[in-house]
């Protein structure tokens, strides 16, 4: 908070409007405060260098719309196509998207209050919560609407806000009351756009409200924003981040003692700002915000106005789906599943109803079935926003299939239909630009309209469709006819490639693939022989098999099923250690370079940390083995390994296990350095890569850590019923609640949480608290609905049933 000098009530700025007057300052010699410069154009260009925003989100939200025909396409049930997405964090409402998912067009919205105590900006001095608007009885979300409060340090105010978006046109909408307690209080709204996904290149103007509604706008080509107020602002002023803006002026003076109506032919990093009337102590002050979104000026005030033509009352309500209005509601009441498997949870299945709202949530409304990690930027406030990025809005096929899976788990039977359907934009083929080698394999990481972004090859992301595809088929969503056109074009490229392998010709990438060795496992950093990746090739092979025969290919069924099975015996001679570092040295490693597990070979480096011999790092890829049905949770190769990676007497470097508050929590694998510095507690990547980056607990460990418990008490002999239900019920309290524990305030999962190696100071994290990696982090969401359907079904979600009789038996 930043302190001024006496408080005091300003010039009638808003008495023509009929609102109260604007607050100023009291100069040193008690007269009244000079009426603030106004200039037609904001000098100081092109601003601060820009970045992203925090990415530990409480909340995340975007309107239901439904297919048409397995498309998303106007004039359906739900009318027209909102394509409008936001996410909010300390209380803030943060990187809102337009047109495709990963198109932020705002860093964030907030605001600045002046009270007797000075200056107290949302997010840096205050405190907040986030609920959900629209809740059953149970107090489970049936919409992503939030309500969010937040309080200065000193209790001087409180705003409380709601927001949502319209279904019906590219808006959103923020209800804002301000409530003064302590003393008068200024508010100022303050936007901070980044049109066309980066914080450089925008241009913006500003009205107080002479047409009877105050208006903010920013642009840059053809991608524009209003902000329209439902009444006029006290001021309004546009400027460059650090020189001219808003929040600048109030530091420095107290007030906006600077209007700047526009930023001419000048584009930077700019801020939009508001100010309201006072709120006098003991009142409070309403007012509503629509932002909308186009391609032209008009297109976003339309957009807008709209909105408040149709009453935010209704809008709010066609959000939800109540009445005849199709909308969230009606998502929830569609998944057949969701009420049996909440049944299976320990928080009344609040964190089951979020999670399929998030899911759900996380799909583009351009390319339907098109599923992505996260709605964050990772570390995003000290991410570099000056080029466009997508963070982790984008498609890896790895974690699509986890959020497919878990749809299919919830009983939605439309999105991960249109999600395989999806599946062949980002397959490399003899036409994918640029490719001069193999086709067949899976893209590692591209936007949700296919543009490459990165190119390694990873033979899990292969693996998963087809494994998604045999799921659809045994469903019964996929049928025959469609099987055998999806095996011709899709499936059998792939297992061709799990087979064969060859050599990428794609950008930089031109090494020869020879599976099961893969150029990346499941964390992107490493090559060679991976027990998770070998466990996902084995499988979606054995099922191609089962998926080629169907289709009338007997010989590539047999050719499919004589490389899985040479894969699956040799699993252990090239991946389980018998002379390793920990224990008694029989365990399986994250990773062999080569097909040999005990020659003490050096990993590479990675995420700033040094190259170590493989048998020093341990993770939990071997439990995939299992969890397909590759091996029995009973072989010896997986219950030897079991205590090494429980082990929370080895050093933290190579530590994995961690509990805390008595759950089982993991890391990604022994020295990893995707995470916060252990010295300062900063951000990943803050001044290059380091030694002193750690990589600290995936809440989604808890859970694949819950299957395999599960996996075992099946397998174990037969006990009496009493005695099984028993243990179902320790997983239950174990792991469930485990993963429960981890949610945050908006009931957000997160990719990461603190483990309470290090310094803290940065964030004053506290052990097992989402970090400021990325939330919600879909991955997360889907690992805990799929341990809730193992644990409702009595079975584990992911097994496949020809592996098991195959492998496991």
């Amino acid at each position: 908070m930043r302190l001024f000098p006496t408080l005091l009530s300003g010039a009638a700025l808003m008495a023509a409007a009929g609102c109260s007057t604007l607050q100023g300052w009291m100069p040193a010699d008690g007269s009244a405060p000079a009426a603030p410069t106004v200039t037609a154009v904001a000098p100081g260009a092109p601003g601060a260098t820009p970045t992203w925003v925090n990415a530990a989100k409480t909340g995340a939200g975007a309107s239901y719309e439904a297919y048409v025909d397995g498309q998303y396409r106007d004039g359906g049930r739900t009318g027209e196509v909102s394509r409008v997405w936001f996410s909010l964090a300390d209380g803030v409402l943060t990187e809102t998207m337009y047109g495709l998912i990963h198109e932020a067009q705002i860093k964030q919205m907030r605001f600045a209050v002046m009270s007797a105590d000075g200056l107290s900006v949302e997010g840096r001095d205050t405190t907040s919560r986030t609920e959900y608007l629209h809740v059953d009885a149970q107090g489970r979300p049936l919409s992503p609407a939030y309500r969010i409060v937040t309080t200065d340090e000193a209790r001087h105010w409180e705003i409380v806000k709601e927001v949502f978006t319209d279904p019906d046109r590219n808006a959103l909408i923020m209800r804002v009351k301000v409530s003064a307690w302590r003393s008068d209080v200024s508010p100022y709204l303050l936007l901070e756009p980044h049109i066309a996904n980066t914080g450089v290149g925008d241009r913006g103007d500003a009205v107080a409200g002479a047409d009877g509604r105050g208006a903010l706008y920013a642009y840059e080509g053809d991608t524009h924003l209003v902000l329209q107020a439902d009444r006029p602002f006290a001021e309004a002023s546009v400027g460059f981040v650090g020189t001219s803006d808003g929040l600048t002026d109030l530091e420095a003076n107290g007030r906006l003692a600077h209007i700047y109506r526009s930023t001419g032919d000048d584009a930077g990093n700019i801020m939009l700002t508001g100010a309201l009337p006072v709120v006098r102590r003991g009142e409070t002050f309403s007012q509503d915000f629509v932002i909308g979104f186009g391609e032209t000026r008009q297109d976003a005030r339309n957009a807008a106005n709209g909105a408040f033509s149709t009453g935010l009352d209704a809008v709010l309500a066609n959000f939800n789906g109540e009445g005849d209005a199709i909308g969230w509601e009606d998502y929830i009441a569609s998944l057949t599943e969701l009420p049996r498997i909440a049944e299976q949870s320990t928080d009344g299945g609040k964190l089951a109803y979020a999670s399929a709202l998030m899911l759900k949530i996380q799909e583009d409304r351009t390319h339907a079935g098109a599923l992505i990690a996260s709605l964050s930027n990772p570390w995003g406030d000290t991410v570099d926003a000056t080029n466009s990025s997508t963070g982790y809005k984008a498609v890896w096929p790895r974690d699509f299939y986890q959020v497919a899976m878990a749809l299919l788990a919830l009983g939605d039977t439309e999105t991960p239909m249109a999600a395989f359907r999806y599946l062949p934009q980002v397959q490399v083929r003899a036409d994918t630009p640029g490719n001069s080698g193999a086709t067949g394999w899976f893209l590692q990481k591209t936007h949700v309209d296919g543009e490459i972004e990165w190119v390694g090859v990873q033979l899990d992301q292969t693996a998963m469709p087809i494994m998604l595809g045999w799921k659809l088929w045994k469903q019964g969503l996929l049928s025959d006819a469609e099987l055998a056109t999806m095996y011709g074009r899709m499936i059998k490229p792939a297992a061709d490639f799990l087979v064969d392998g060859g050599k990428a010709g794609l950008l930089w990438n031109d090494r020869q693939i020879a599976p099961p060795w893969t150029q990346q496992e499941r964390w992107e950093e490493q090559e060679g022989y991976s027990p998770s990746t070998t466990a996902a090739v084995i499988t979606g092979l054995t099922v191609a098999a089962d998926i080629a025969r169907a289709s009338g290919d007997a010989a590539s069924a047999d050719r499919y099923l004589a490389a899985a099975d040479d894969y699956a015996s040799k699993v252990e001679a090239r991946m389980f250690t018998t002379s390793g570092e920990f224990g008694d040295g029989r365990y399986f490693l994250r990773l062999s370079r080569n097909e040999d597990p005990n020659d003490k070979g050096l990993l590479g480096e990675n995420n700033g940390q040094p190259a170590m011999p493989e048998d020093r790092i341990i993770d939990g890829g071997f439990l995939e083995l299992v969890r397909y049905g590759v091996r029995s949770p009973l072989a010896p190769s997986i219950t030897d390994t079991l205590p090494e990676y429980d082990d929370q007497t080895r050093e933290d470097r190579f530590r994995v296990r961690y509990d805390v508050n008595g759950v089982p929590a993991y890391r990604r694998y022994g020295n990893d350095g995707y995470g916060e510095q252990t010295d300062t507690g900063g951000n990943y990547g803050v001044g290059g890569m380091s030694p002193g980056q750690r990589g600290r607990l995936w809440p989604f460990f808890t859970g694949e850590r819950g299957h395999y418990e599960l996996a075992a008490l099946l397998a174990a002999p037969s006990q009496s019923a009493d005695w099984q239900t028993t243990q179902l019920n320790g997983i239950r309290q174990t792991y469930v609640r485990g993963m429960e524990s981890f949610a945050n305030g908006g009931l957000l999962l997160p990719e990461q949480a603190w483990d309470g190696v290090g310094d803290d100071t940065a964030h004053n994290y506290r052990p097992g608290e989402g970090t400021n990696s990325a939330t919600p982090l879909a991955w997360t969401h889907a690992e805990y609905i799929k341990l809730l359907r193992s644990l409702a079904d009595r079975a584990v979600w992911d097994r496949y049933a020809p592996v098991e009789e195959r492998y496991a038996r």
